[in-house]
């Protein structure tokens, strides 16, 4: 090495030790994320052998001796995990059908709404669902659908018609389902799209304007084009989650007459983990859940490249 480079390095050294010495505050947020994903994403990897093992709470994940894929094979052998499964694809596929393009709607009337104080206010009241507790939103379904004391069935009933069985028919049940859903998280994912769609050029809807362009016009020829990137990043990562699902929600607002549509993975890692104990078992299911779903964000991300041209890797 030669002292050209020596003294070239040593200068870098300092300017970036000068950097950082003046702007530590920022590394010290910075800190605070890194801490949380290597606490509680990078650290709970470590448990993943517990699907190679036969798992002992006493004995600990080293203790515990190796099975190798003996835990796969009896999951995979389960009639339940293949019903689960083909739950948890089909809530989150009719989701995505669903609650998806709910707040890009949202997004582009709120954005088109000139009025400040209305603007403001239906903002405010789209985002409040987001922050109830599912265990809330739960109790507010089954006292506007319960079929016996439900308000909209009571209201149904008192102008002469029947009762919809909202909560006990499968059918009525899956569309209780996307719509709560949909009450539930449209609002807060505005949020995304709205900050996209103040980048985009106030002269390009000037020059439509000029040339007479209607409104649905400009949305569809600037607004949307103006946020596909947005719009592809995250529908990118829905499909990556298409085979994990919340345990809340369905279990919440879910019961025995309709456990044929709302017995889903989280569920079933639920039952067989914490309540019958099996933790290589609900680990084996975890496992397969993160594989699948890396595939899925992987598989869609190539597609939408190969298609638009635009990914998030």
């Amino acid at each position: 090495m030669t002292k050209a480079t020596q003294v070239t390095k040593t200068g870098d050294f300092g300017k970036r030790k000068s950097y950082i010495k003046r702007y530590w505050q920022l590394y010290a947020l910075l800190s605070l994320p890194i801490a949380y994903f290597l606490i509680f994403r990078y650290g709970p990897m470590y448990g993943v052998q517990i699907a190679f093992k036969d798992f002992n709470l006493f004995q600990g994940i080293n203790g515990s001796e190796w099975i190798g894929l003996e835990a796969f094979r009896e999951v995979f052998a389960m009639n339940d995990f293949y019903i689960t499964l083909r739950n948890t694809f089909m809530l989150n596929f009719l989701d995505l059908l669903v609650s998806f393009p709910a707040p890009i709607i949202l997004a582009i009337m709120l954005y088109e709404i000139r009025n400040a104080w209305f603007k403001k206010i239906s903002q405010t009241l789209l985002y409040i669902p987001h922050f109830i507790s599912w265990v809330i939103i739960g109790g507010i379904v089954y006292q506007l659908f319960g079929t016996q004391s439900g308000m909209v069935n009571a209201v149904l009933q008192a102008l002469g018609m029947d009762a919809i069985p909202f909560l006990t028919d499968k059918n009525s049940w899956l569309i209780t389902y996307l719509f709560t859903g949909v009450w539930q998280s449209a609002g807060w994912g505005t949020i995304l799209y709205l900050a996209a769609l103040t980048g985009v050029n106030k002269e390009l809807f000037e020059a439509a304007d000029v040339d007479g362009a209607s409104r649905m016009k400009k949305i569809w020829h600037i607004t949307l084009p103006s946020i596909k990137p947005t719009i592809i990043t995250l529908l990118i990562l829905n499909l990556g989650k298409m085979v994990s699902i919340g345990f809340d929600r369905p279990y919440i607002i879910g019961n025995t007459a309709v456990r044929e549509y709302s017995d889903v993975l989280s569920t079933f890692v639920y039952r067989i983990g914490l309540e019958a104990g099996q933790y290589t078992l609900a680990t084996v299911v975890g496992l397969f859940q993160a594989v699948v779903g890396l595939v899925f964000i992987l598989g869609s991300n190539y597609i939408s490249k190969k298609v638009t041209g635009d990914g998030i890797l």
